[in-house]
């Protein structure tokens, strides 16, 4: 982790979050009423298994656990994976046990949290395994899906990569446009070590001059945006380890290998939660009581 708090299912704050997205999305497919479901008689009693059609990550079993609690309690449910194993096409997830109507009305909405956290934990594994053995942290931005912040940070976490700030609140990251407001790099840094001394100050550069500024201006963090590999040594040889380095900009799984260049801090990708893919993943359902 490189800056503020990151979510940890043990944080009552993570659970509230948990339970207030599971309750909109909830109520956002169901409303009055799943008006399907009703045409299976209510003590109609099912099991059901949920599995991958596909190679991934899995990431979303508090999302899952809460969509049935909150829809009805009396659903057993029986994973057989943790979140963070690593999945094969047609691998049973978990098995359910209830209400035939419970089940079907929670399928879509259980899915939806698992397979976008799974797909975001997948990408997160493949960025993570590039830089296996090396000292590098890659690190996840706040262009996450709205409302699933927390949720993606901690899909990032499970991946094996790590959390930049939650949001704007947990560290200064001193951008273009905020330099233009405040006068310049230095005033922006000196402003905000008064605002709050206690938070990590990070500037984004777009040139070696401006890493020089930052750098004398104390920055505890130097975000490199768009340098190309010259620029980024350069800028490794400048900075001299007196302040944290990160690389930034159009980095996919293609290239970032070779932004992984020693002496740097971190490598940080919106990629990681905004260019995920859903997971494929099916509920197959049977009627009555178990064997």
């Amino acid at each position: 982790m490189q800056n503020g708090p990151s979510p940890h299912l043990d944080d009552p704050q993570f659970q509230a979050d948990i339970e207030q997205s599971v309750r909109q999305a909830l109520q956002e497919d169901i409303r009055d009423g799943d008006i399907t479901a009703m045409l299976i008689p209510e003590d109609n009693i099912a099991t059901a298994t949920v599995i991958t059609r596909e190679q991934a990550v899995i990431c979303g079993q508090p999302w899952v656990d809460e969509v049935f609690k909150q829809l009805d309690p009396n659903v057993e449910i029986e994973w057989l994976v943790k979140d963070g194993d690593e999945i094969q096409p047609n691998q049973t997830l978990f098995n359910l046990k209830g209400s035939a109507r419970s089940l079907l009305t929670g399928e879509r909405t259980a899915l939806n949290f698992l397979q976008t956290l799974s797909g975001t934990a997948t990408t997160a594994r493949q960025y993570a395994k590039l830089v296996e053995g090396t000292d590098i942290k890659i690190l996840d931005t706040r262009k996450t899906i709205p409302g699933l912040r927390l949720a993606q940070k901690y899909a990032v976490k499970i991946g094996g990569c790590h959390n930049h700030r939650i949001g704007l609140y947990d560290a200064f990251l001193i951008k273009e446009n905020h330099i233009a407001a405040c006068g310049g790099i230095k005033k922006a840094v000196e402003r905000a070590k008064e605002i709050a001394p206690e938070k990590l100050v990070e500037v984004e550069v777009e040139s070696i001059d401006e890493l020089q500024q930052a750098l004398n201006a104390s920055a505890d963090i130097v975000m490199l945006d768009n340098f190309d590999p010259e620029m980024v040594e350069q800028a490794i040889a400048l900075n001299n380890r007196q302040a944290k380095l990160e690389v930034s900009g159009n980095l996919e799984v293609a290239n970032i290998t070779e932004k992984a260049i020693k002496g740097i801090d971190y490598l940080s990708s919106g990629s990681l939660t905004k260019h995920c893919r859903a997971v494929d993943f099916s509920m197959r359902l049977l009627t009555g009581e178990p064997p």
